[in-house]
């Protein structure tokens, strides 16, 4: 049994701080390449097809394998599978920083995504697994607050970064952040994993489940280019039918990568159908809005990234306090007027044109939204996790990672052909314009379907189990418990 860790000692910072640098040094490169993309597109002569290879050859191997990473932690240790992850993920970015073709950053890209994929639900799944219970929404609420910031700051950084030197920063930033996560971990954080599991994880299905994806996104960012020639239509043939395998696979199988018994509960579902529709919002708006800011506005790099900073310090304020007000009153009301406020702050965007002044046109689209992201992230982040049972802290996390991830790489790969964007167009202002407002009021529907989903969610899902009790400590034999502050 692991350690357990409470709240307000000196081992849950230490632990938060690893789990928070580790998934904010992900989060951290996903945002900040983004503000990167024109300089890169530009040094490198990449089209637009090209640029969504680059964001989505990282989220496709990212969605992919973190269903078979978030077993391996739960087999073989949550702190060794993320450290594994971190020390990989390092080393691909130093690959991604000396990439001379937009090919070779792709597979470097694709390789920095297994290890997103092995670090990223090790972090929750470590708050999960040595958290007291009645501990976990705040810490949770706290991961996903700074975590977010790291989210938010890399558009900011990203700009700062392509100013001073290169794009090339933007990936090599990540070598001693790594470093650092790892010697944390390995001092502070308690291992753990569920003692029930045996065997070896099923690596065939993972396979299957990332065939599908790649077959999928591959026709779907091919196509406004290729149109429906025969590489496109294989590759969609094959992704569909790799994912309807995938499902039948995890129905029937005695061993299973995602144990069916997750989806009989309908919180878990309705979460995670949240967690897609906003994440696939948030995914195109952050791509589309580093581009509209330094092509149709003209920003410089730096000044597009410091546009976001509202978001970075609505997040750095109020995430932890959601996270602990959806334990006290349940996270029903939240889901719901989450995402709502996101896509309110979307239609706001809109009028993100160009010869649009910041402080009235895009400061205040940019506050809603992040409103809503501070309402939203760690209260449905929470409800994943407590709808599942604690020995599945690890595939849950891994579930609501891939369905988040998947959500991004999806908008990635239809958003542009969606909006009328192919070719080199993202270097035209007006194409750009046109495209911009197109994919925003796309994003503000799937964001205010994903808060109506949440109506059907259960509020009590966060009250903590009546056989916890109350504890000045507790030793590791005995149940989590809550240390009176």
């Amino acid at each position: 049994m692991a350690e357990t860790v409470v709240w307000g000692t000196g081992r849950a910072r230490a632990v938060l701080a690893t789990t928070i640098l580790g998934s904010g040094m992900a989060m951290l490169d996903s945002t900040i390449v983004n503000v990167a993309l024109p300089r890169i597109g530009a040094e490198l002569g990449a089209s637009v097809a090209g640029l969504q290879w680059i964001l989505d050859g990282y989220l496709l191997a990212l969605a992919s394998l973190i269903l078979v990473a978030g077993s391996l932690g739960d087999r073989y240790g949550r702190r060794r599978v993320f450290a594994f992850g971190v020390l990989w993920f390092g080393a691909a970015s130093l690959l991604c920083g000396l990439a001379p073709t937009t090919e070779l950053l792709v597979v470097a890209r694709v390789l920095q995504g297994v290890g997103g994929a092995l670090l990223t639900p090790g972090s929750l799944a470590i708050l999960q697994s040595v958290f007291a219970r009645a501990d976990r929404g705040r810490a949770i609420g706290a991961w996903s607050g700074l975590s977010g910031v790291a989210t938010a700051v890399g558009p900011l950084l990203g700009g700062l970064l392509v100013q001073a030197w290169s794009w090339r920063l933007a990936f090599l930033i990540n070598l001693p952040v790594a470093v650092a996560c790892v010697w944390l971990a390995r001092r502070h954080v308690p291992e753990s994993r569920d003692e029930a599991l045996t065997g070896h994880p099923n690596v065939g299905e993972s396979a299957v489940g990332a065939l599908g994806l790649a077959g999928v996104t591959g026709a779907l960012v091919e196509a406004p280019v290729r149109g429906a020639d025969p590489l496109v239509v294989t590759a969609a043939v094959l992704g569909v039918g790799c994912l309807v395998a995938f499902v039948v696979l995890q129905r029937r199988g005695r061993d299973p990568l995602v144990p069916p018994r997750l989806f009989a509960d309908r919180t878990f579902v309705l979460a995670n159908a949240l967690t897609f529709l906003v994440y696939a919002a948030l995914g195109g708006v952050m791509v589309l809005m580093v581009l509209q800011l330094q092509v149709s506005l003209r920003y410089p790099p730096t000044a597009a990234g410091l546009a976001s900073l509202p978001i970075t310090l609505i997040m750095l304020a109020l995430s932890a306090r959601s996270g602990s007000l959806a334990q006290r009153i349940g996270p029903r009301a939240q889901l719901v007027a989450g995402p709502i406020l996101i896509g309110a702050g979307m239609l706001l965007l809109r009028r993100v044109v160009p010869g649009a002044d910041y402080w009235t046109g895009v400061l205040p689209g940019l506050l809603v939204f992040g409103l809503g992201l501070a309402a939203v992230v760690a209260p449905v982040t929470a409800t994943v996790l407590a709808a599942a049972p604690d020995r599945y802290a690890g595939v849950a996390s891994g579930v609501n990672n891939a369905v988040a991830r998947t959500g991004s790489l999806l908008a990635v790969a239809v958003l542009p052909a969606v909006a009328g964007l192919t070719g080199a167009q993202y270097a035209d202002p007006t194409a750009l314009t046109e495209g911009w407002r197109t994919a925003l009021l796309v994003c503000a529907v799937a964001a205010a379907v994903g808060g109506l989903l949440a109506l059907g969610t259960d509020n009590g899902v966060l009250k903590p189990t009546p056989e916890v009790p109350e504890c000045h400590s507790c030793g590791v034999d005995a149940p989590p418990a809550r240390v009176p502050e």
